[in-house]
């Protein structure tokens, strides 16, 4: 199965040549975006616009129909009324084409007459051998050859994959995470999953060396049986993270609407990812902050977290860590006395949280103090700052380069001693910080801006870790 899936799957996802159908030089509308995305990306294959009243789209050639471009096409994007589809799809077939991005809407979505015609292409497509994406979808993005389908500007590259049963909530969330500065592999607007569902994807993304944690939005199962039965194998290699719609009657029905979605029972769908370890969230984008997470660091050895930060965020991160199960240890007289060296005579006694009482030390000094927290017997991951510097707090020669030493030992840290770390920056993204969250994000160490995403966090590492762990004692 997961060298089949990849054979059917990349020419969609790594192809070398694509054909846009329905391909316009009119800004507004499908065609137009399906070839100036891609060509703004700097996407690595050849793009053929398709369209019998156009000689030229964005500059390219244009080509009255797909069997008249001359040279092999691995995938092509279909932007033309409903009604066509089924001979586009007639006319790929001959072109010896194996995949599909069909974001026309028009489908099962809209009733009766609409599936019938959705089943049509479908029909069409497997007697010839295509993989299709959609139909009502927002397309795709694919960091591996800089395909870029969904949005204006290209995501940044990084190893989450993204699989959205919506497109354009879909590509909200996608561009919410990408302001936060996450990375994306693969971004799949799924739509009516015609001919390509859930389980389909999850198993290419399986063998995706580009994705490294799978993050979906999803509002219903065409075979929740199958999809699950796929999910238990894939997440003994990668973490999944869901967030489900459609928990109460009124979601429901706007999921069969939007995307022909059965939303099912919510009680049936909690007690499968509780029995196969996926992670729920119970807000949609909490799925990225703990994909981000997890892409980057070691899973800790048990869920013993050390906080390190002000008083008021060191009450707010103990308790959120302790509302989701995690234990919080205090330290002994030899670790206190270890820590106590680098800290002010007027500061709390450092029993966990460390609380630097508003004299906070620079960042290679922090970081001597994270060290020795990280090689403790007690602790299995930490929650710190961001470190910090500041140009005007001393020679700014001198000051940047204690900074970019002091962030280099602490991003070191995770990958020596085996324990993940979790920073809170609350400066935000500007200035002396932006610097350290750049250098923070290069070591996989993530970076957020409240208390509870940086517990939220570091519990996705613990729950998987502990799941992990499960599996190697099977």
């Amino acid at each position: 199965m997961a060298e089949d899936i990849v054979g059917q799957l990349d020419p969609i996802f790594r192809p070398r040549a694509i054909a846009v159908v329905g391909a316009s030089n009119q800004p507004r509308k499908w065609g137009y975006w399906m070839v100036d995305r891609p060509l703004k990306a700097g996407f690595r294959g050849t793009i053929y616009p398709v369209n019998p009243k156009e000689k030229q789209v964005l500059g390219l050639p244009c080509y009255p129909s797909i069997r008249d471009v001359p040279d092999p096409v691995d995938m092509m994007v279909v932007a033309v009324p409903a009604p066509l589809v089924p001979q586009v799809m007639r006319d790929a077939i001959q072109r010896g084409i194996k995949g599909a991005v069909v974001v026309t809407a028009g489908f099962a979505e809209t009733g009766e007459k609409g599936r019938a015609l959705q089943d049509e292409v479908v029909r069409i497509a497997r007697q010839g051998g295509i993989r299709f994406v959609g139909p009502n979808g927002n397309a795709i993005f694919s960091s591996a050859v800089n395909l870029c389908l969904s949005f204006d500007q290209a995501p940044r590259a990084g190893f989450i994959g993204f699989i959205s049963q919506s497109g354009t909530f879909g590509s909200y969330l996608a561009q919410i995470a990408m302001s936060k500065g996450y990375g994306l592999s693969k971004f799949i607007s799924i739509g009516n999953q015609a001919e390509i569902d859930a389980a389909d994807y999850l198993a290419y993304l399986a063998e995706d060396a580009d994705t490294k944690a799978i993050v979906l939005y999803m509002e219903g199962f065409k075979q929740g049986h199958r999809f699950f039965k796929i999910a238990r194998e894939v997440i003994k290699r990668k973490p999944i993270l869901i967030y489900k719609a459609g928990r109460t009657a009124a979601a429901a029905r706007a999921a069969l609407s939007h995307t022909a979605a059965l939303a099912g029972s919510d009680q049936v769908f909690e007690g499968m990812c509780r029995q196969l370890g996926m992670l729920r969230a119970e807000e949609a984008l909490h799925t990225f902050d703990m994909a981000e997470a997890l892409v980057g660091q070691p899973l800790p050895p048990g869920n013993r977290v050390a906080i390190i930060g002000s008083g008021g965020q060191s009450v707010v991160t103990s308790e959120a860590c302790a509302l989701l199960g995690m234990e919080i240890p205090r330290f002994d007289d030899e670790a206190v006395a270890m820590i106590r060296q680098y800290m002010a005579p007027h500061a709390p006694e450092p029993r966990n949280p460390v609380d630097f009482a508003g004299a906070p030390p620079n960042a290679v000094t922090r970081s001597k103090v994270l060290e020795i927290i990280a090689g403790l017997d007690c602790v299995d991951g930490i929650i710190t700052n961001l470190p910090e510097f500041h140009l005007g707090w001393g020679p700014p020669v001198e000051e940047a380069r204690t900074a970019i030493d002091g962030a280099e030992l602490f991003s070191s840290i995770p990958r020596r001693y085996g324990k993940p770390i979790v920073t809170l920056n609350w400066h935000g993204a500007v200035g002396e910080s932006r610097l350290m969250m750049n250098i923070m994000r290069s070591a996989g160490i993530p970076c957020y801006f409240t208390p509870e995403e940086c517990a939220r966090a570091m519990h996705a590492l613990v729950s998987y870790g502990e799941l992990r762990r499960g599996f190697a004692g099977l």
